[in-house]
C-alpha cells in the first residue's frame, strides 16, 4: 500500500486550528465554572473533573460535608478542560500557545491533537495512581501542557527560553529544571495542591511518544518522523 511520505507544515500559522479550538474549549469551560453553586458549575466539577480511585462518599469541611464525585473513564480527558482560577487558566494557555503552535506548525494539527490527549491522559493516569482514595479532584490542563514542553524541549533542545521574559536559558534546560522540581515537589510533598505527578506524567508520556515517532522503541511506528 502506497503511503505519502510524512512533509512539515511550511506555512506557519499564528493560531492554528487545534490550538485554537482547544483555548476556545478552555475558556468556554472556565466560564462555566464561574458561575458558583450553579447547575453548570456543579456539572462540571462533579462529573468532568477527575475524581480518585476508592474515594470516600462525602468529605467533611469547615462549611459541612461535601459529597465526593466518582470515577468515570471520560474523566482522563474532560478534567483538561477545568481550572481553579483565572491565573491558572491563564498560564497554561499562554504557554500551550507559546509553544504549542511551534509544535503544531511542525507536526501538522492531527499529530498535534494526538499527541497532546496522549499526554492529557498519560498524566491523569499517573494521578489516579498517586490520589486513590483521596477526596479530591484533580482539574487543570497542565498535564498536556507539561508534555508539550517535553516535545518542544526535545525538537528545538537549543531555543533560547526568557524566563520572567529577562533571563535566558536553553529550551533542553528549562525542561530538565522544570522535570526535577516535578520530582522533588511530587515527593517531599511540597504545594499540596498542585498535581506534580501529572505534570511528570505529560512529560513522560511526551516523551515516549516523540520516542515512538522517531523509531527509537522497540516497537516501530509505520512510518518514522524525522523529528
Amino acid at each position: 500500500m502506497y503511503q505519502e511520505p510524512y512533509r512539515p507544515v511550511t506555512q506557519f500559522s499564528v493560531f492554528p486550528p487545534v490550538l485554537k479550538n482547544l483555548l476556545i474549549i478552555n475558556g468556554l469551560f472556565f466560564l462555566g465554572q464561574l458561575a458558583q453553586d450553579s447547575p453548570i458549575s456543579h456539572f462540571l466539577n462533579h462529573w468532568l473533573a477527575l475524581w480518585p480511585l476508592n474515594a470516600p462518599d462525602v468529605v467533611s469541611t469547615p462549611g459541612g460535608l461535601i459529597q465526593v464525585g466518582n470515577f468515570w473513564p471520560w474523566q482522563l480527558v474532560t478534567y483538561s478542560f477545568l481550572h481553579a482560577d483565572f491565573m491558572h487558566i491563564l498560564f497554561n494557555m499562554f504557554a500551550l500557545w507559546m509553544f504549542g503552535v511551534q509544535l503544531e506548525n511542525a507536526w501538522g494539527s492531527k499529530k498535534f491533537a494526538i499527541f497532546y490527549f496522549v499526554c492529557v491522559v498519560g498524566a491523569g493516569m499517573i494521578q489516579l495512581l498517586v490520589t486513590i482514595g483521596t477526596p479530591y479532584p484533580t482539574i487543570g490542563a497542565s498535564g498536556g501542557v507539561y508534555g508539550i514542553l517535553m516535545a518542544f524541549g526535545m525538537m528545538f533542545p537549543n531555543h533560547i527560553i526568557y524566563l520572567n521574559f529577562l533571563f535566558p536559558i536553553k529550551a533542553k534546560w528549562f525542561v530538565l529544571g522544570l522535570g526535577l522540581i516535578s520530582i522533588f515537589s511530587g515527593i517531599s510533598g511540597a504545594a499540596s495542591n498542585v498535581a506534580h505527578f501529572a505534570h511528570l506524567g505529560g512529560m513522560v508520556f511526551g516523551f515516549f511518544v516523540i520516542q515512538y515517532w522517531r523509531g527509537k522503541l522497540p516497537f516501530k511506528p509505520q512510518q518514522r518522523m524525522m523529528l
